[in-house]
């Protein structure tokens, strides 16, 4: 038997690999500081999982949903941005799908509108998902630099003009992982604009929506006027909620888009459990200081990290949102190298700047997903090992 050759243009996915090499040290006893992954290592809260329990005992819940996700399910969506983001009039029959999360709607929106020939406008670095699933779809990817100097925000005047001629997606992602990079309302509307002229499909992928802190509000890309006409956004309960092994979220916004992607699932997957369905609507409903005190966590993880790192030599200051640090390397190493450093030095698991595309090189991520502790630790062992930036 014989593997797509797509497959030979897709390198293992970076989280993947990160997995199998701390399976094989902590093989060998090494007491390994996991932070690689933005994987929430809190509980869902408890009114989520009360309303899991009531679905779950409803046999009404036990057979096939509908693929577009309940009508309550929907319609809680709608409720949702217009209470959070203020975008109203959004139809929950032709503007909303639910979702196995984002990273599957991502991937089936490339599906949908993908061709060969076709060119993507993909951010680097960025979610690697965007990358490989333009391969997966025959396309192929132009790369937005994503540079410090101009605060990780694309530059749409580096797009040759026969390149946006043939684009036929460009995605964000603000707040941003890997950077923690925050759009803004000039960007927003640059990009509305942008691909209205280009006729290009505008994909923000809206994570860390809610993964926020100093009192920072992240805005929709939908909040921009005439954005539905060439946008859709992709939410995801896994990060807000700690709900990333339940796997739901939904995408919202242009109608012709919504319904390429339904049109992708209904040949794919047989939709969202119901009574997955039912705790993501109690999920939208959580108050505001039950999802503040989990947003407190992080931020004092944050505060943890960058604290540490400053006193160690680092010249960053602390992200407004998102679950990641975006820390530079010191001079004379790569990502890899840095990465490595601290692994074998450290036990410290960190993913290299470059495995998010080759403008992430010069840094490495931190993900704000382990106790507090253990954060302090890991700065610890980098000043017991004599690791400063400068």
């Amino acid at each position: 038997m014989q593997l797509a050759k797509r497959l030979e243009k897709i390198p293992p996915y970076l989280f993947a690999e990160l997995n199998r090499k701390r399976e094989e040290l902590i093989a060998q006893g090494v007491d390994i500081i996991n932070m690689a992954v933005g994987d929430p290592d809190k509980p869902t809260p408890a009114s989520i999982l009360q309303a899991m329990r009531e679905a779950i005992d409803d046999a009404a819940n036990h057979n096939y949903p509908p693929y577009q996700g309940t009508q309550e399910f929907r319609e809680a969506v709608v409720r949702w941005m217009e209470r959070r983001f203020g975008v109203r009039e959004l139809n929950p029959n032709t503007e909303v799908v639910c979702s196995i999360g984002s990273k599957e709607a991502i991937h089936n929106t490339f599906l949908a509108f993908v061709e060969a020939g076709d060119y993507t406008l993909i951010p680097d670095p960025g979610y690697p998902v965007y990358r490989t699933s333009t391969i997966f779809a025959g396309g192929e990817p132009f790369t937005m630099p994503l540079k410090a100097e101009n605060q990780f925000l694309p530059d749409l005047s580096i797009i040759p003009e026969e390149i946006a001629r043939k684009a036929k997606m460009l995605w964000i992602n603000y707040p941003n992982n890997p950077t923690g990079a925050l759009a803004t309302w000039e960007l927003f509307a640059e990009l509305v604009a942008f691909c209205r002229q280009y006729d290009i499909l505008l994909c923000h992928d809206h994570a860390y929506s809610e993964m926020a802190y100093d009192g920072y509000k992240p805005p929709s890309i939908l909040q921009i006027p005439g954005a539905k006409d060439v946008a859709i956004e992709f939410h995801s309960l896994s990060k807000s909620y700690n709900m990333t092994g339940w796997r739901i979220g939904f995408a919202v916004g242009n109608a012709y888009a919504i319904s390429g992607l339904s049109q992708v699932k209904t040949n794919v997957d047989s939709g969202v459990f119901k009574a997955i369905q039912k705790a993501a609507i109690a999920a939208y409903s959580t108050d505001e200081a039950e999802l503040k005190a989990v947003m407190s966590v992080y931020q004092n993880r944050r505060d943890i990290i960058v604290k540490g790192l400053q006193s160690l030599g680092w010249p960053i200051a602390p992200p407004k949102a998102t679950l990641y640090v975006w820390v530079p390397v010191p001079a004379g190493y790569s990502s890899t190298e840095f990465a490595t450093l601290l692994l074998d030095k450290c036990g410290i698991l960190v993913p290299p700047g470059n495995g998010y595309g080759a403008s992430g090189e010069g840094y490495f991520r931190i993900a704000l997903t382990i106790a507090d502790e253990r954060l302090a630790e890991a700065i610890q062992r980098m000043q017991d090992s004599g690791i400063r930036y400068c």
